[in-house]
């Protein structure tokens, strides 16, 4: 990994709050694509995970999300019960920016997406006791659109539309059914 990248990383944790959303915003856009770095931060991101900082746990999360396809050794099949967790933050809105990433982890290879689809369709089927359930559902079936519309696999729609069927509600069954239009 080379210095600007390492810097990269420092300045994601910086207390200047510009310098830190920039770092930010640097790490989403490279690790949009395979990079050859990851192993070199895996390790501190599953630490950060559980962070006292709840930005510092959705940003590792998010890179966690986004690294799963530079993971030739598939370590995230082993390390996702850790990222599942921060779908789940007592911050909503750090649980909820980890949940809209996690489909990423799908793209990284079949067992990746058979994991990711199992968990999401069973947290879909459970959540109805959680505090917003209704967005926790609605960022499931965006994560589901978006997967698809990065695979165009049949399966991932016919999965979504499944669970969009299984809602008893009305009003958000066409709200979700909005998001496969």
């Amino acid at each position: 990994m080379n210095e600007a990248i390492e810097q990269l990383f420092l300045d994601s944790k910086s207390a200047d709050k510009d310098v830190n959303y920039q770092a930010y915003q640097q790490i989403l856009i490279l690790t949009e694509e395979k990079v050859d770095w990851a192993y070199e931060v895996w390790e501190q991101l599953l630490e950060d995970l559980k962070h006292p900082n709840n930005h510092q746990r959705s940003r590792a999360a998010q890179y966690l999300a986004n690294l799963a396809k530079s993971d030739p050794e598939n370590r995230i099949l082993t390390d996702f019960p850790l990222l599942w967790q921060v779908t789940k933050d007592e911050k909503f809105v750090t649980a909820r920016h980890s949940l809209q990433a996690i489909w990423k982890v799908a793209l990284a290879g079949s067992a990746q997406k058979k994991m990711v689809l199992n968990y999401l369709m069973e947290r879909f089927r459970t959540c109805e006791d959680e505090k917003n359930f209704t967005l926790i559902r609605s960022d499931i079936l965006q994560g589901l659109r978006q997967l698809y519309d990065e695979t165009l696999d049949q399966q991932i729609k016919q999965t979504a539309l499944n669970l969009i069927e299984n809602v008893d509600e009305p009003k958000y069954k066409k709200k979700y059914t909005a998001i496969w239009k």
